[in-house]
């Protein structure tokens, strides 16, 4: 009685266990988690064959009480053919027969007596196994379910720190390739073109600059030369050329008459 207590309370025990409670104060829940289900895995299985053994000790209990509850019956029979078998020897005026087999119905009502009292005995015997199994049964199956219950929790806290991990991950990938980063890779590598962009810019305005400066010097230098001649030719007496002031206009072609 006292290890079907032990069972009983230890089944209780691991059965009314709060998970929630037990993580919160964990400091690594997963490590916690497997730890909680190799525990639980292990008291199932010892469970399981404390229990297996209880039902089978509940059973030949039962089977005794059976053949103690057949055995009243039997005896009770056989009391009654020895009883009617001495009437019937007495019937006849054979007394010597009828007090033999009254002795017999006695001997079988005695064995009958005490079939009865084992079966009395037993039978509140018999209810508390009974009641015990039934218990024990019941714990068991809350065990199982709070196995369950772990292996989901477990199963459901790995995968949010995996999902966790795997958005850390990509947060910290996206930080670094950020655009608007300006300690980013490709932020740095588009400053220098946007220089180089700047750079060529300003040399091609540069060159146009220094191109106009080039005609512009031509076209004085040119201006220049015709002053001279000119005062050159005024200094020799020759006047300058004059300037037909009349317009040119295009000739016309006559059109030939059909």
């Amino acid at each position: 009685m006292a290890e079907k207590q032990s069972i009983l309370g230890r089944i209780s025990q691991l059965a009314k266990a709060n998970i929630n409670a037990i993580l919160d104060k964990a400091e690594d829940p997963q490590k916690m988690l497997d730890q909680m289900v190799r525990d639980y895995t292990n008291s199932i299985a010892e469970a399981e064959q404390a229990v297996a053994q209880t039902i089978g000790n509940l059973r030949l209990a039962e089977q005794d009480y059976n053949e103690d509850v057949k055995a009243v019956q039997d005896w009770g029979s056989k009391a009654a053919s020895a009883s009617q078998l001495a009437d019937q020897y007495r019937a006849k005026g054979d007394q010597p027969n009828a007090d033999k087999f009254d002795a017999l119905a006695k001997v079988a009502l005695r064995k009958q007596m005490d079939a009865e009292a084992e079966v009395k005995q037993e039978g509140p015997i018999i209810e508390g196994q009974r009641e015990t199994v039934d218990k024990l049964k019941s714990g068991l199956a809350m065990m199982k379910d709070k196995l369950s219950e772990l292996k989901s929790k477990r199963d459901s806290l790995v995968a949010r720190q995996k999902s966790a991990q795997a958005q850390q991950q990509v947060q910290s990938s996206l930080a670094s390739i950020n655009v608007l980063d300006p300690t980013s890779e490709i932020s740095r590598f588009e400053d220098n073109v946007r220089r180089q962009e700047a750079l060529a810019q300003g040399q091609a305005e540069v060159a146009a600059i220094s191109m106009e400066d080039q005609f512009a010097q031509l076209e004085s230098a040119d201006s220049d030369v015709e002053v001279e001649a000119r005062l050159a030719a005024l200094k020799a007496g020759q006047a300058p050329a004059a300037i037909d002031p009349t317009p040119v206009t295009p000739a016309i072609e006559a059109v030939p008459e059909a």
